[in-house]
């Protein structure tokens, strides 16, 4: 008899709620997946910020956890390439059976993973992917701190404007990945009631922008918002210089690091007029991320603060208070609600608060602006709102 209540007792306790029939939640841990490139030149959108959500999850076990549970990350790697992040997705839904996931660094990657993600149900943080398609329309559980490519472009065109620029030119690449902000670019221009007074386009591979540069020139165009790969937009903004062309140039997030941008530009001088798109408000050097700095060379030996280690840091911290709002009997749905319910939620990274609305999943819109001028330090210029 005792051994058949103990049986009894023993079921009955694998099903309490926040245990046994929650994935990822037992009464001690609570597994959070993610997914990005762990290897190749990608690495940057997806394991420096998975670095940043390590040392998060650190310091919140080492005061208790959420609820007395510790936060456990699981890693997968999806090389950017949008078949391996499918199979690193269904992998941590279905083998490693995580909690939720905070995850998604190269865009076409995490667009091709968004439909697995829908279905299954499961909270999404998106922690570095800008492609307005992983997030509109919207799906009820995938949420996003980075900025979108359309909320980058709207914030490009606003920051030409409010710097005084009159005669405002673009030039991208019409890839896949140039026409998700050169699209919304031209309907910002269109809701501005202003035109573009040139449109060029240059190439991903392009070795040579002289062509570019004296058309642009000869418009007589006092900003240049820059829709590039590092590459080509650090050979036009070498070829500018040489012929004399000084404009402002304004980039977006996919230039991220001024400093390294200017060692890609290879000619003192040239990135001077260069103002570009963060989504976090300090930099690396800031005494504001002293802490970070210390856990992440604590952490992880050799590595030095990153701008990418900042974008985890910061989505994670948005996890977590969307655990503690959740409160301590733990499930999904209680998750998406609290998540749904930040208003202005205060990170030690973003330039502005995080807000979720159930009709608007792009929770971060404050975009600040970085700039290094010649032997000088990267400095944050102020921060656009978009609304």
């Amino acid at each position: 008899m005792k051994a058949g209540l103990s049986g009894l007792f023993l079921a009955v306790a694998a099903l309490q709620p926040g245990q046994a029939q929650v994935p990822g939640v037992t009464a001690d841990t609570i597994k959070i997946g993610s997914f990005g490139a762990l290897t190749g030149p990608g690495y940057l959108y997806g394991k420096l910020p998975m670095n940043g959500i390590e040392v998060v999850f650190d310091q919140v076990n080492a005061a208790g956890g959420i609820n007395g549970r510790k936060l456990e990350l699981v890693r997968e790697d999806d090389r950017c390439d949008p078949a391996a992040a499918i199979g690193a997705v269904k992998k941590l839904i279905h083998e490693d059976k995580v909690f939720a996931i905070i995850g998604g660094g190269c865009s076409n990657a995490t667009v091709a993973a968004r439909e697995t993600l829908a279905e299954a149900r499961i909270p999404v943080i998106i922690m570095a992917s800008v492609h307005d398609g992983i997030t509109t329309p919207v799906a009820p559980t995938i949420f996003s701190t980075a900025l979108t490519s359309s909320l980058e472009s709207a914030a490009m065109l606003q920051f030409a404007l409010d710097q005084g620029a009159k005669r405002i030119a673009v030039i991208s690449m019409r890839d896949a990945w140039g026409r998700s902000r050169y699209t919304p670019l031209i309907e910002a221009f269109q809701k501005k009631g202003i035109k573009p007074v040139l449109d060029e386009e240059m190439a991903p591979d392009a070795n040579d922008a002289t062509a570019q540069v004296l058309r642009l020139k000869g418009a007589n165009a006092d900003a240049v918002l820059v829709v590039l790969y590092p590459k080509p937009a650090a050979i036009f903004m070498r070829d500018a210089q040489k012929l004399g062309f000084k404009p402002l140039a304004v980039g977006q997030s996919g230039i991220a690091d001024p400093a390294a941008f200017e060692d890609q530009v290879g000619s003192p001088g040239a990135t001077a007029s260069f103002r570009t798109i963060s989504m976090v408000r300090y930099t690396p050097e800031d005494p504001a991320v002293d802490k970070w700095r210390k856990a992440i060379e604590a952490k992880f030996p050799g590595d030095r603060l990153s701008v990418f280690n900042l974008f985890g840091i910061g989505s994670a911290q948005v996890m977590v208070e969307g655990l503690k709002r959740a409160g301590p009997d733990l499930t999904r749905e209680k998750l998406v609600a609290a998540l749904n319910g930040l208003k202005d939620f205060e990170t030690d990274v973003y330039p502005g608060g995080i807000t979720c609305v159930e009709t608007d999943h792009r929770c971060n819109k404050n975009p600040a602006w970085i700039a290094k001028e010649p032997g000088k330090p990267v400095r944050v210029l102020g921060v656009t709102k978009v609304e």
